[in-house]
C-alpha cells in the first residue's frame, strides 16, 4: 500500500485471498536497489581515477608536405587562341609534353617573318655602330695629328721668335756702335770748327770732317729703324704664337665636338641595337610559348578552357595538373587558445574519411582504423578562418597512411597531449580550462672562470 493515509487498514485486509499482495510484500527491492546503486558508484568512483589523454580535437583535410607536390594549374603567360589540344583528362603527362597549342591574336605579333625582319633591323644597328666607332677612330687620329702638329708649329713659332730677340739683341748694339760713332763725329766737327775758326785748318778739313758726321748720322738712323724692325718682328713673332695656339686648339676643340658627337650617336644606336636584342629574344621567347606544356610529371585532372578557336588571357588558368610523385600530409587548424600546446613532433591520430574507425579520444591506444602522425610544422600566422594551420606527417614508425588516400580528403584529428584522471579532465571541461601545459626546462649554471 502507499501509506499515504494515517490511518492503516492492514488488519482488516486477508493477504490470503490476494497472492500479488503477498508476492510484492515478499520481495526484497529497495535493498537490491541500494546494492546496485553502492555497486555503480564505486564503479564510477574508480573509474574517475582511471588515465585519461587530454587531446585537442580538429578537422583538416589530406594534403601534400611540399608545394610543388599539391594541385596546381597551368597558366598561359601570352594572350592567344586554343588551336589544338594534345591530352585529356585523365591522361599522364611527363615534364615538357605539350599539353595544348595556341595562336598569336595580338596584331603587333602577326607578321610571320617577325623574327628574321627584327634580326635585319639588328645586324642594320649593329654596323651603324660600327660606322659610327670607326668615325671615332678616324677624329681620335685626326686629333693626334692635329696636337702633333700643332706642337710643331709652336715650336717653329717659338724659334723664329727666339731669332727675333736675338736680332733685336744684335741690332741694339750696333744701334748703340752707330750712336757713340754719330757722338764722336759731332764733336770731332765741332773741335774741326775750332780749329777752322784759330786759322789751323784749312775749310777742306772742316768740309771733310762734316761729310763724315753726317754719315754717322745716317748710319745712326739706319740702325734705329733697323732696331725697330726687329722690334716689329718680335711682336709678329709673339703674335704667330698666339695665332698657331688658337688655331690649333679651335681645331682641336672642332674635331673633339665632332668625336663627342659621333660617340653621342654611337651610344643612341648602341642603345637602339640592345633594345632590339631585347626585342628579339622577347619574340623568339614568346614564338615558345605558343606550346604550352606540362612543368612537372602528373595527371590532367581538369581542362579549365575547351574548345578550339577559345581565345585566351595573359595568366588565365588553363588545366589543371596532379603531380604523379608527391609526399602525403594533413593539414589540420586549431583555435587560437591551442596553439601554445603545439610543438613539432607532437604525436596525433588521424581518422581518414571513407576508413572504418572506432575512435577512443582518451584512450587512444584502444582506438582502432586511426593513424598515426607527427606534427611538422606550425603556422606562425593566423589563417583566414580564423585558425592557426598545423602540418602533420606520417609517423615513420607507425603504421603507413593507406596507399589509396588522394589529395583532398577530409580527417578528424586529434592531438594527444598529458595523461591526467577522469575526473580532471571532466573538472577542466566543466568550468572550460584549456589542457594542461606543462614544459620542463633544466637549468644549467655555468661555473664560473675565474
Amino acid at each position: 500500500m502507499l501509506n499515504i493515509s494515517t490511518n492503516s487498514i492492514n488488519e482488516f485486509v486477508d493477504r490470503n485471498k490476494f497472492r500479488a499482495l503477498r508476492e510484492a510484500e515478499a520481495r526484497q527491492s529497495g535493498k537490491v536497489l541500494l546494492r546496485l546503486l553502492t555497486f555503480m558508484s564505486v564503479l564510477i568512483l574508480i573509474t574517475m581515477f582511471l588515465p585519461w589523454t587530454q587531446n585537442i580535437r580538429s578537422l583538416g583535410s589530406v594534403t601534400t608536405l611540399k608545394p610543388d607536390q599539391r594541385p596546381q594549374t597551368i597558366h598561359s603567360v601570352i594572350a592567344g587562341r586554343i588551336e589544338k589540344w594534345f591530352v585529356q583528362e585523365g591522361d599522364f603527362v611527363n615534364r615538357g609534353d605539350t599539353i595544348l597549342y595556341i595562336s598569336e591574336v595580338k596584331d603587333e605579333f602577326f607578321d610571320p617573318n617577325l623574327l628574321t625582319r627584327t634580326e635585319e633591323q639588328l645586324q642594320a644597328k649593329e654596323m651603324s655602330v660600327n660606322s659610327y666607332m670607326e668615325k671615332v677612330k678616324a677624329l681620335d687620329s685626326q686629333i693626334d695629328a692635329m696636337v702633333q702638329t700643332g706642337k710643331l708649329k709652336l715650336e717653329q713659332a717659338q724659334n723664329k721668335w727666339q731669332q727675333a730677340l736675338l736680332k733685336v739683341r744684335s741690332d741694339s748694339i750696333e744701334y748703340e756702335a752707330a750712336l757713340i760713332n754719330y757722338e764722336i763725329a759731332v764733336e770731332q766737327h765741332t773741335r774741326m770748327e775750332q780749329l777752322f775758326r784759330e786759322g789751323l785748318k784749312s775749310k777742306t778739313d772742316l768740309e771733310t770732317r762734316k761729310l763724315t758726321m753726317q754719315k754717322a748720322l745716317a748710319d745712326k738712323i739706319a740702325m734705329e729703324n733697323k732696331l725697330l724692325a726687329s722690334q716689329n718682328e718680335v711682336l709678329n713673332a709673339r703674335v704667330e704664337i698666339t695665332s698657331v695656339q688658337a688655331q690649333y686648339r679651335d681645331g682641336v676643340s672642332k674635331a673633339e665636338s665632332e668625336k663627342f658627337a659621333a660617340l653621342s650617336n654611337m651610344y643612341d644606336a648602341e642603345a637602339i641595337v640592345t633594345k632590339l636584342q631585347n626585342q628579339y629574344m622577347n619574340y623568339s621567347v614568346r614564338t615558345g610559348l605558343y606550346y604550352i606544356t606540362a612543368p612537372q610529371d602528373g595527371y590532367v585532372t581538369k581542362a579549365i578552357q575547351s574548345g578550339i578557336g577559345e581565345t585566351i588571357k595573359e595568366g588565365e588558368e588553363i588545366v589543371s595538373i596532379m603531380p604523379a610523385q608527391y609526399e602525403l600530409a594533413v593539414a589540420m587548424y586549431i583555435k587560437p587558445i591551442d596553439l601554445p600546446l603545439m610543438e613539432k613532433g607532437q604525436d596525433v591520430q588521424i581518422q581518414f574519411d571513407g576508413w572504418p574507425a572506432i575512435v577512443f579520444s582518451g584512450w587512444p591506444n584502444t582506438s582502432y582504423g586511426t593513424y598515426s602522425g607527427k606534427v611538422f610544422a606550425i603556422d606562425n600566422f593566423i589563417s583566414d578562418n580564423g585558425m592557426y594551420r598545423v602540418l602533420v606527417s606520417p609517423d615513420p614508425s607507425s603504421y603507413p597512411w593507406p596507399d589509396a588516400l588522394r589529395v583532398g580528403a577530409g580527417t578528424i584529428n586529434m592531438v594527444l597531449l598529458k595523461d591526467v584522471p577522469i575526473w580532471y579532465e571532466l573538472w577542466r571541461k566543466i568550468n572550460g580550462f584549456p589542457p594542461d601545459f606543462y614544459r620542463t626546462e633544466t637549468n644549467q649554471i655555468e661555473p664560473q672562470v675565474k
